[in-house]
């Protein structure tokens, strides 16, 4: 997020010329009269869903909740669980501590009056956090500057309420607009964020909108969830309010004292430190200061690097102690850019990996708001038809990316959520091998991206970027198969039967076939 990039918002709400999705049986076109809502409800036995590996520092507090579907209530076990981990039966959160360095093989296990689900989860206490991408919401497509204590809250509900947590959403990510603003100016006209800046000690100072962060915190921790806080290595943020400048330490401190999991760290006014032209050692020290004052802190925090991809950033982004950054500028509302910023996104895939992830921004579905000039409007359905949101996710999950939600919890309608929510999609981003998928040039302009997965299987997206339908062809030795495979269309979790040497779908105009291919 920055108002001030080269990259932000240009105030027009234009439509993206990207591939209408659809999923389809090999050599057959698609059905015009297919309903919106793809994934299918998910059934009333419990379905134990999210990542299948955690990392954690031991000693450190520990927080989980089971994302689970099924009618609730659930009663919730765990087998091989760690002394220093408690697990509440009716809510499935483990909380506790960290135990002693080494991997944890647990079986997580839930049961209600419909049937029973187990799965395998592995605990690894050391050094790497986030051995997944992340997964959550963040304030700042809908509410821009005029975030608060409230607003938070109720994302958190709505996280809970809606499901979005049953299939691994975890943190709620407070964006800029927290802390104070010395003076009114013009991304900030509200006088309930001006104020001081720091108390006499030197402590960051929240504003008026968010009175009490420790009990914000422990609100959202309460529901198994985890928090998120934003700043900046300048002397301000994007909006102008306080930044992090010569203050690293005490500001990884303040962020762990008051109960957070998450820092999102924004270039911003740094550029005034940095100078026009900054050096590859420039760009890295703001981000190493304060990634080697969290690794510091009794607490962990995952670090998010946001710095628009300045200095190959993906290079040396873990060196600092990030695990996730962005590769290129806000994506915000230049939505012409979308293919762009994808296929960019994963042309840095070889540096993917557990704990260090490519981040091309967040899902801009559902009603989010928008920038004119100075100014951010309320939120408004996004611009995008239903199938261009099911494709917006689909790249996503191919790349390994940080799933952040930016748009209104207050407005979850049945097509977000299923947008959102499918289980068998989010697999193929949480997949524990941590690769993002490569891109395979087909004829005709079209091409594939093949994500390899952990059981060996693949994820294979086929993407026809024309104008009119076509037959898409993808030759065994270019998407890396052998011998025949069992398709499975992901988006409405039906198997497709075997397939074989070539691949050959017929997609729409702009479309996309999404599958995971298992040897027979």
């Amino acid at each position: 997020m920055n108002p001030n990039s080269s990259v932000q918002l240009t105030g027009r709400l234009c439509r993206i010329t990207f591939w209408i999705l659809a999923t389809v049986s090999p050599g057959v076109g698609a059905d015009t009269n297919e309903p919106a809502l793809l994934t299918p409800r998910p059934p009333r036995q419990p379905q134990i869903n999210g990542p299948t590996v955690y990392g954690a520092r031991p000693g450190h507090p520990f927080l989980y909740r089971i994302p689970c579907t099924g009618e609730r209530p659930i009663n919730f076990s765990a087998d091989r669980l760690p002394q220093s981990l408690n697990l509440d039966p009716a809510k499935g959160i483990i909380s506790g501590t960290t135990p002693a360095r080494g991997t944890y093989d647990l079986i997580l296990k839930a049961k209600n009056a419909f049937g029973h689900s187990e799965r395998k989860f592995r605990v690894v206490s050391g050094d790497k956090l986030a051995l997944t991408p992340p997964m959550g919401w963040n304030s700042w497509y809908v509410h821009f500057n005029r975030v608060t204590d409230q607003a938070v809250r109720a994302a958190a509900d709505a996280l809970i309420s809606s499901g979005m947590a049953d299939v691994g959403y975890q943190y709620v990510c407070i964006d800029d607009c927290w802390m104070n603003a010395q003076a009114l100016q013009k991304y900030m006209p509200d006088p309930r964020r001006v104020g001081p800046l720091r108390d006499r000690d030197g402590n960051l100072l929240p504003n008026a909108c968010f009175p009490d962060m420790p009990a914000l915190t422990h609100y959202i921790h309460r529901l198994g969830l985890k928090a998120g806080i934003y700043s900046s290595p300048g002397p301000n943020t994007c909006c102008g309010l306080a930044g992090s400048w010569q203050h690293e330490e005490q500001d990884a401190a303040r962020f762990a004292s008051w109960g957070f999991d998450f820092l999102k760290y924004d270039w911003c006014s740094y550029g005034r430190i940095a100078g026009k032209a900054p050096s590859l050692e420039a760009m890295k020290k703001p981000f190493a200061l304060m990634g080697g004052a969290l690794q510091r802190q009794p607490r962990d925090l995952v670090y998010n690097l946001c710095q628009y991809g300045m200095g190959n950033v993906w290079e040396w982004g873990a060196e600092v102690g990030g695990n996730c950054w962005r590769t290129a500028g806000d994506l915000g509302f230049d939505l012409e850019r979308f293919v762009q910023v994808a296929l960019t996104n994963a042309e840095h895939g070889a540096w993917s990996r557990p704990g260090a992830w490519n981040d091309p921004d967040y899902l801009q579905i559902g009603w989010i708001g928008r920038q004119q000039g100075t100014n951010f409007t309320d939120p408004k359905p996004c611009p995008l038809t239903p199938d261009e949101q099911y494709a917006y996710m689909s790249l996503w999950c191919l790349m390994a990316a940080p799933l952040f939600f930016s748009g209104d919890p207050a407005r979850l309608d049945p097509l977000t959520l299923s947008v959102l929510c499918n289980p068998e999609v989010i697999a193929v981003d949480q997949d524990p091998l941590g690769c993002s998928a490569r891109v395979v040039r087909l004829s005709g302009g079209a091409f594939a991206m093949v994500k390899n997965l952990e059981d060996e299987s693949k994820a294979v997206g086929l993407f026809n970027a024309g104008a009119l339908p076509a037959t898409l062809v993808a030759r065994w030795r270019e998407l890396g198969l052998s011998g025949p495979q069992a398709a499975r269309d992901l988006w409405r979790q039906k198997d497709c039967g075997p397939v074989r040497d070539p691949l050959t779908f017929t997609v729409p105009a702009r479309g996309v076939v999404l599958l995971r291919c298992q040897p027979l």
